[in-house]
């Protein structure tokens, strides 16, 4: 899949750094609309769980929702201003569009489950199947692992090998 490949702590730089690009860009075009946000979180949220690569996937379903929240302050505006005023804002906003934060995290986490689901089956596949010889040529499975067979009968216990008894080798 190609795309950037962002750490955990790039894909939550990414996505928080954008959230608040988009609040601030909503506050300034939209009159801090909270509907046209929480329609602008969605693609971000795919985005992240895309570019965030296989090794921190599960960091996806975690920071999507906190850059909601980050980038809501800008948009959450209940009165004049003042911190007690853009806390509440906050706080109500989080209410209201709560289905706009749960459909971007579900769609995170279900876009990070296919390709923990995908990067399993990648790697079973590859363990099962047999590597070419230098001919190009699959080995016949289980050929290296024969065990040798013994020609005669196998050595009578004592009479094998010599044992040393009381400083002597037997004759």
């Amino acid at each position: 899949m190609p795309g950037p490949r962002l750490t955990g702590l790039g894909g939550a730089l990414f996505c928080a750094a954008v959230m608040l690009a988009l609040g601030l860009l909503t506050e300034a075009l939209f009159g801090a609309s909270l509907t046209v946000y929480g329609v602008l979180f969605l693609p971000v949220s795919v985005l992240t769980a895309l570019w965030v690569r296989e090794g921190d996937l599960l960091i996806a379903p975690v920071v999507v929702p906190i850059a909601f929240a980050v980038g809501l302050v800008p948009v959450a505006d209940e009165g004049g201003g003042s911190v007690p005023d853009r806390l509440m804002g906050m706080v109500t906003g989080l209410a209201t569009q709560a289905g706009w934060l749960y459909g971007g995290t579900l769609l995170a986490g279900a876009l990070v489950l296919v390709r923990q689901v995908r990067r399993v089956r990648r790697a079973r596949t590859a363990n099962r199947r047999p590597t070419p010889d230098r001919a190009g040529k699959a080995p016949v499975r289980g050929a290296d692992k024969a065990p040798a067979r013994r020609q005669g009968k196998a050595p009578v216990r004592g009479q094998g090998k010599a044992s040393v008894r009381g400083g002597k080798a037997p004759a």
